[in-house]
Order: C-alpha cells, then sequence, then structure tokens
C-alpha cells in the first residue's frame, strides 16, 4: 500500500551502515538506561524512606547536565567526535559498575549515590551533544528530520519500556542486578562507536573553555532562525508541560489513590505514547521543506492539546470516565506533535549551523531540553497551588499558543526557514 508506506517511518537513514550500528545499539542500551534512572530514586527512598531526598536526585542531575552540557558542546568542537564518544561511552559503562558495585557491596550511603548519578549525568551530558553533533556527518540534510525521528522513537519508547521493566524486576532481582544489566547493555553503543571513523571537527575550531561556550552562544545571536528554534521550545515547555500536576490530577479529579495507581501511570505514559506514534508514523517529515513553518504548527497542536487536558481534567467529576479518555488523547496527540517538533528543531540545528559550533548549539538543546520540563514543574505546581491543576494545565496551554503567535510574528524568517538539500554521509 503506497499511501502507507508513505506514513511510516522513513527508514532511509538505515542504510548508512554507522548510523544504523548506532541506531540498534541505542535500542539495547536506552532499555538498560531507563532501568537505572528508576533505580536510583527508588534505591534513594528505600535506604532513607524521605521523598525529600530522591527529590535531590534533581538537584544532582541538573547541574552537571546545564555544566558539562555547555562545556561538552565545546569540547565536540574541538576535538575528534569519535574519540569524545568513546570517553564518555567508557564513562558511563564506569559509573554503571560503579552503581553496581555500591549496590552489591550493600551500601546505604545517599550521598555516594547521590555523587554517582552526577557523574554519569556529566558523562551524559558530554555524550550527547557529541553524538547529536555527528548525525549531519552520517547523513544527507534530507533526511536528518526522518534520522531524528528514528532516534526519538527509540528513546521514547525506552521511557515507557524501562520504567516497567524496572518495576517488575526490582522486587524479584535487586537494585544490583539493573545497574549490572544497564551496564552491559551499554557495551553495545561502545561496539558502535568503535566502528565509527574519525570525525575532526571541519572549519576553524579552538580551546575548549569558558571562551569557546560564549562564543558559541554568540553564534546564536548573529542566528535569528537558530535562536528562534530554543525560544518556541521553552515556550512550548515553560508553559505547557503539566507533568508535575499528574499526582494531584490522578487523585483529586479521577479518584486514584494518593500514592500512584493506574491513572497516575496512565498520565506519565501517555506523552512519550504519543511520541512513539509519532514517531512509528512519521514518513511525512522528510518531505517538508518549511521547518520553520512546521516547528510552529506543531507547538501550536501541543499548545491546544494541553489546553484540552486542563479542560477535560476541570470537566472530570462530571464525566470521570469520559473526560480521562479524552484528557489521555489530549495528552497522546500532544506527545505526537512534540516529537515532530523536536525533530525539525534538531534537524534545523545539524543542518543550519556550521560543522565547527555543533556541538555547542546541541549543548545549549540538551541544557533547555533538560532544564525546561523542571522549570515547568515549579511553574504549574505554584500556579496549580492558586487556581487549581486544571486552570493551570489550560491556562499553560493557552500560554504556549499566544507565546508562540507572538515569537512567529516578531522573527518572520523562522517561518520562512527552508531546509538546504545538501549531499552527505561518510
Amino acid at each position: 500500500m503506497p499511501g502507507l508506506k508513505s506514513l511510516v517511518a522513513d527508514t532511509r537513514p538505515l542504510q548508512n551502515p554507522h548510523f544504523r550500528r548506532l541506531w540498534l545499539a541505542n535500542i539495547i542500551t536506552v532499555i538498560g538506561a531507563q532501568l537505572t534512572v528508576v533505580a536510583v530514586p527508588a534505591q534513594i527512598y528505600a535506604d532513607t524512606g524521605s521523598s525529600a531526598y530522591v527529590g535531590l536526585t534533581g538537584l544532582f542531575g541538573l547541574v552537571p547536565l546545564v555544566v558539562f552540557g555547555l562545556y561538552g558542546g565545546a569540547l565536540a568542537d574541538a576535538f575528534d567526535r569519535r574519540t569524545i564518544l568513546i570517553v564518555t561511552t567508557l564513562g558511563l559503562i564506569g559509573t554503571s559498575a560503579l552503581f553496581w558495585l555500591q549496590a552489591a557491596a550493600g551500601s546505604t550511603n545517599v550521598w555516594l549515590l547521590l555523587s554517582l548519578f552526577a557523574v554519569q549525568q556529566a558523562f551524559f551530558a558530554v555524550n550527547q551533544p557529541t553524538r547529536s553533533a555527528v548525525v549531519p556527518r552520517l547523513v544527507s540534510a534530507e533526511l536528518l528530520p526522518a534520522a531524528n525521528s528514528l532516534n526519538m522513537t527509540v528513546m521514547q519508547a525506552g521511557a515507557i519500556a524501562g520504567p516497567l521493566v524496572a518495576g517488575v524486576l526490582i522486587p524479584v532481582l535487586g537494585f544490583e542486578w539493573l545497574y549490572l544489566i544497564d551496564t552491559f547493555t551499554l557495551l553495545a553503543t561502545l561496539g558502535a562507536v568503535l566502528k565509527l571513523p574519525r570525525l575532526p571537527v571541519a572549519g576553524v575550531t579552538g580551546t575548549p573553555g569558558l571562551r569557546s561556550v560564549l562564543e558559541g552562544l554568540a553564534y546564536l545571536r548573529h542566528h535569528p532562525v537558530l535562536l528562534m528554534s530554543f525560544v518556541v521550545d521553552v515556550i512550548a515547555m515553560l508553559f505547557g508541560m503539566p507533568r508535575a500536576l499528574f499526582p494531584e490530577i490522578a487523585h483529586v479529579d479521577f479518584g486514584g489513590p494518593d500514592d500512584g495507581g493506574l491513572v497516575f501511570a496512565l498520565l506519565f505514559a501517555a506523552i512519550p505514547a504519543g511520541a512513539v506514534i509519532g514517531g512509528v508514523f512519521s514518513g511525512w517529515v522528510s518531505r517538508v521543506h518549511r521547518q520553520g513553518l512546521a516547528v510552529i504548527v506543531c507547538i501550536l497542536v501541543w499548545g491546544v492539546a494541553m489546553t484540552g487536558f486542563g479542560i477535560a481534567v476541570g470537566l472530570a467529576r462530571h464525566a470521570s470516565t469520559l473526560m480521562l479518555s479524552i484528557a489521555l488523547l489530549m495528552l497522546v496527540i500532544g506527545g505526537a506533535a512534540d516529537m515532530a517538533s523536536a525533530a525539525f528543531r534538531t534537524s534545523m540545528l545539524q543542518s543550519a549551523a556550521a560543522d565547527a559550533v555543533r556541538g555547542r548549539l546541541q549543548g545549549v538543546f540538551i541544557v533547555i531540553v533538560a532544564g525546561g520540563p523542571r522549570l515547568a514543574d515549579v511553574a504549574h505546581g505554584a500556579a496549580a497551588a492558586s487556581v487549581g491543576a486544571a486552570a493551570a494545565a489550560a491556562g499553560g496551554g493557552v500560554l504556549v499558543v499566544v507565546g508562540t503567535v507572538v515569537a512567529a510574528l516578531a522573527v518572520p524568517s523562522f517561518v520562512r526557514y527552508r531546509v538546504t538539500r545538501t549531499a552527505s554521509g561518510v
């Protein structure tokens, strides 16, 4: 069926053997990574019985992500990127092994666990900008949206499957086995990285440091299209990400228990589920030339979906089952729109930026992706305390729509941006 074939994910990037090996390895690695993501806070709570200590994972994770995300981008613009990927992958393997060792030894030192988590996030923050910066060297600009859609689909699928698998395995195997599984799955990525060719930076490079980071930020100031790709993402995440409200909504509006339950799980799974569905049916992204306009449309859909989610929550007590279905549908639609927006924005950064600054811009991207939802948690939590969870979610969606329209009118060059079709690949 030609019609159906044009809708499903464009797999042409997998024809490049280097990209294919990285992508296949990521399928294995992402599950292991999610096991650790779940196991760390679970072990901290088991050791301390304190949600306050669990909350420190946000601080111990965010700070190295911000610092090393920016610095890691500078490293990726100064050294051979294959070398950086090898070193950081080895670092991730080492920290996972140390997670296993402390759990196997029966350690209950929460500060040791938090410190290991911070080190792991530092390696991750250097690895990810570098990994994104090499994609344009492996596939052509025309196929970047498809390649990024494939990568994001795997990541979002892992975000669903990983916690479910971890929840089943922790009572049966214990924390140490989850960390050990993560350690061995990372070997798949190491194998794929070792088979990459040398990937020196094309163009002028300098010494990595604060000056290099500032030069990368200055580059954005002179390229409004790239700067706007970050601005609209901040608008979408800051105003439109309602995940901090899910516990209250699940308990108060849909009658679930106050310590989790099915509705709670469904709310958290809905956005990544939508992203996976959007990724599976992402065949159309490679045919979109006006990527700036596509980003605007996707974020507007996200904003409308979050508004619909808030309205459905507000009406939940009148028809809870129906409204729950509508609320989940809105989150799924939002997740699909966010996946497409992220694929286009990443592709714009990879294709419109010079190779010599791609690492630093991907570092900024990592910081915003990591920090935006955390700032949204604070904003939505404060708003819900004043106006209620439903109004906070719906109002946030409205602000996304208004803010995105204002941004599009302020920088029309972003809306007019078209992808440049050039050959690439190694």
